[in-house]
């Protein structure tokens, strides 16, 4: 299967500016660029679906570039409804360096080039700006982009100048890239084309050249109907201090029927062959979950590597197995690089709330008196210091460890 073609396949194929996909099988300049937004120090699994049509055109003879934004990190790219937090620079430079590490890993190369747009932007003049950048763009254009209408129309929250300018910004970093590394392919998310558009405008206005943008669609809950990502109150980081490998693994391995192919085909490496005959599988003998179980390892292995992959389907058979009370000490503290962790010594009230087994102290309390938490297999019933090596236990399927 060459490019076009897994691409299409996988459903990496939203708004574009190349005609017909088949170019880029035969594109002789096979280089791409691709931006993250460093206002956190880990991606989601929403930038993740990105990541991996990056990565589908790597495995193809690619060239990647990554972009960390540290000079758009501190506006923040438009949102639909209001402004965005901005961020210092030590924020913005230790954010740069953890998404920098993750895409290393889901690229698969020890080194790939990373760059920073602070790095351009740092010394750039603002008359300098606006002769080269700002006398490229119309008000007209800028004036009909979505996000600016959302804000600026009737009922709209309005928008500052600084992310009003992001699109110019995000623009120049095309053409940058352009002029420095001859890089003439930006790949991006749906709901990034528009900034894509303002690159490959500036390239042809000032260069005389042309540039593609290739985006790939956002990701959407088949059952909630809600964005993949951090904005959306639903966010699965790649991070493992901010979700837990288990939790990481459990959340693709509890997808439901209806979600489970289309989700193989855009987390995994899995190919196309073996995606059919475990749909196959999965078709004639529904209760086994075949078809999950592939994109809970899958999934994790793209982020968290085979080893700590196989680590975690060891740990989930052993507790869902039930005896955590037999567990001795020396596991669950090696469980601990899996499970979120809590201190020990602490309340339980408290542990609930930092694991994040518990939303807030007023819902494990509520849990706690409901006999729903157990401490090493047995449940408690009040709010006590847990002084020893522990698993604590919500539920059925929610687990922390106490180290």
């Amino acid at each position: 299967m060459n490019l076009s073609e897994e691409l299409i396949w996988r459903g990496f194929q939203a708004e574009t500016t190349v005609k017909d996909p088949a170019e880029l099988d035969t594109r002789v300049v096979k280089k791409f660029y691709w931006g993250a937004d460093p206002s956190a120090d880990s991606l989601t699994i929403g930038n993740l679906a990105a990541a991996m049509m990056c990565a589908c055109f790597v495995r193809h003879g690619y060239e990647p570039t990554l972009l960390v934004g540290g000079a758009t990190g501190q506006i923040g790219d438009p949102k639909e409804n209001g402004e965005r937090e901005l961020k210092s620079l030590d924020e913005v430079e230790h954010n740069k360096k953890c998404i920098a590490e993750q895409m290393r890993r889901i690229f698969r190369q020890d080194e790939i080039r990373v760059v920073d747009n602070y790095d351009w932007f740092k010394e750039m003049k603002y008359l300098e700006f606006l002769r080269e950048v700002g006398k490229a763009f119309s008000m007209t254009q800028l004036l009909d982009r979505q996000f600016v209408q959302n804000r600026i129309g009737e009922g709209g929250s309005g928008i500052s100048y600084a992310e009003f300018s992001y699109t110019l910004i995000q623009g120049y970093d095309f053409l940058h890239l352009y002029r420095k590394y001859g890089i003439d392919l930006q790949l991006c998310g749906a709901d990034q084309f528009g900034n894509c558009a303002s690159g490959i405008h500036l390239i042809k206005r000032l260069e005389g050249a042309s540039a593609d943008a290739w985006s790939t669609p956002l990701i959407i809950d088949p059952v909630t109907g809600r964005k993949f990502g951090k904005s959306e109150g639903n966010a699965i980081w790649l991070s493992a201090e901010r979700t837990s490998i288990f939790d990481f693994y459990q959340f693709w391995l509890n997808q439901t029927d209806e979600a489970v192919e289309y989700l193989l085909k855009i987390y995994t490496l899995l190919e196309k062959p073996e995606v059919e005959r475990l749909m196959a599988e999965q078709k004639e003998h529904p209760e086994q979950r075949v078809a999950q179980k592939a994109l809970a390892k899958g999934a994790t292995e793209v982020v968290h590597g085979a080893k700590a992959a196989e680590a975690v389907i060891n740990l989930s058979e052993r507790l869902f197995a039930g005896n955590l009370g037999e567990l001795v000490e020396d596991e669950i503290v090696e469980f601990g690089e899996y499970l979120a962790k809590g201190k020990k010594g602490e309340g339980l009230v408290e542990i609930l709330v930092e694991t994040g087994l518990c939303a807030s102290k007023s819902e494990a309390r509520k849990l706690i008196t409901a006999g729903a938490i157990s401490v090493n297999g047995t449940k408690v019933t009040e709010d006590l210091p847990v002084g020893q090596v522990a698993i604590l236990k919500r539920g059925k399927n929610k687990f922390a460890v106490v180290i």
